[in-house]
């Protein structure tokens, strides 16, 4: 099944936060030489139920084969179209501290066609220097680099208080999304699209569940 013509654009969004972890699991099975899987066997594997997974591929077209499974090498190259993993997408980082420079150094992105060409910072002493070759450059040379370069995604990892201030140089024209860790919601013009990273409320949710185990505990007792 080819799906590089086709529009999932009513796909629920549950669904799509589901397939980056059908593609992480599916490279590990590919990088042990399973080559066929059951979604018994799927399920076991990743924690979603056998239904779950046969629902969620169908939303796509037809995967498996009753009596055979899923051809493994076909869905994970398959899933990565539909994730958009077959092109390449130029990014830059804006906020160079702790969280920037460790996204720069993560290198497992350029794997999968994200091409990271400079990093933006407003302290003077990171201008000019490098994270694997990569340039650091003053964020007031920002707009005119992203129209040089075609960007297609912004990092941002600024502080709150300057989030909405550098988002507001970007448009359309010049940027087509934009991966989000400051911790504010951010106001952008309706042709790009925002993905929010809030570390916080994934740490608050660790506390919730935390916190219930100890209650749940504490009713045994």
């Amino acid at each position: 099944m080819n799906v590089n013509n086709k529009s999932f654009a009513n796909i629920s969004m549950a669904v799509i936060r589901r397939l980056p972890k059908y593609h992480r699991y599916l490279k590990e099975l590919l990088d042990k030489e399973i080559y066929r899987i059951s979604s018994k066997e799927l399920s076991r594997l990743i924690g979603f139920t056998a239904s779950q997974i046969r629902q969620d591929l169908n939303c796509f077209g037809g995967f498996g084969q009753q009596g055979y499974g899923y051809n493994v090498e076909e869905l994970y190259n398959e899933i990565g179209k539909i994730l958009g993993l077959d092109k390449t997408y130029k990014l830059i980082i804006i906020g160079a501290g702790n969280l920037g420079q460790a996204i720069a150094n993560y290198t497992s992105f350029e794997k999968s066609g994200f091409e990271l060409l400079a990093l933006f910072d407003i302290n003077p002493k990171l201008i000019g220097m490098k994270i694997r070759d990569i340039p650091f450059r003053d964020v007031d040379e920002l707009e005119q680099f992203t129209l040089d370069n075609h960007v297609d995604i912004a990092v941002v990892c600024t502080p709150k208080e300057f989030a909405q201030g550098i988002v507001d140089k970007l448009n359309e024209k010049n940027v087509k999304g934009i991966w989000n860790f400051a911790p504010t919601d951010l106001k952008v013009p309706k042709d790009i699209i925002v993905e929010n990273v809030h570390l916080s409320e994934s740490l608050f949710t660790l506390s919730y569940l935390l916190n219930e185990r100890e209650i749940e505990n504490n009713k045994q007792e």
